[in-house]
């Protein structure tokens, strides 16, 4: 029974290439091509994963990332149900990326991997803006991050031991 659920809950899944990159291994015999793929996957309502997978060939090692993506799925904490919280920085190697919540009707107002990401996480107005290096694959790891960092007014009530309205 709790199998079938989560089978359920992966084949609702909507899946987003980030990058697809070719990858030489130089050995004795010459140059051994390979490609790396990197994969975003979300139902638009709060659940969002990464994952990057490597193969001989481009359509193999997408297969791959998604399933790694699939297995890196997390739960995004969502205001209103269409912004975040409060605003957050994340870094992964080089690239660091701030999130902050915006108006309603504003839209997602990001670029690239970041924006990738935030769409499939269910995020429908956001500022996000990329700074230092913008390598595809770790801004949208960055922005992962900066997803999971987001606490609920109840989720920080409930670690004081405090009500929402006495914050």
């Amino acid at each position: 029974m709790r199998k079938e659920k989560v089978e359920q809950k992966k084949n609702l899944l909507e899946e987003k290439v980030i990058s697809i990159s070719r990858v030489t291994k130089v050995t004795q015999g010459g140059r051994h091509f390979r490609f790396s793929a990197t994969v975003a996957v979300g139902n638009r309502k709060g659940l969002v994963g990464i994952g990057s997978g490597k193969a001989n060939e481009v359509p193999e090692a997408i297969k791959k990332a998604i399933q790694a993506a699939n297995k890196n799925v997390t739960k995004v904490a969502l205001s209103e149900g269409r912004t975040i919280p409060h605003e957050a920085t994340a870094k992964v190697g080089r690239a660091v990326v701030l999130i902050k919540p915006a108006k309603e009707g504003r839209g997602i107002i990001a670029g690239g991997a970041a924006r990738a990401v935030l769409e499939l996480a269910g995020v429908k107005d956001i500022v996000a803006k990329s700074l230092g290096s913008n390598t595809q694959v770790n801004v949208a790891k960055a922005t992962l991050e900066a997803l999971k960092m987001q606490r609920t007014p109840e989720h920080i009530a409930s670690l004081r031991g405090k009500k929402v309205e006495e914050l």
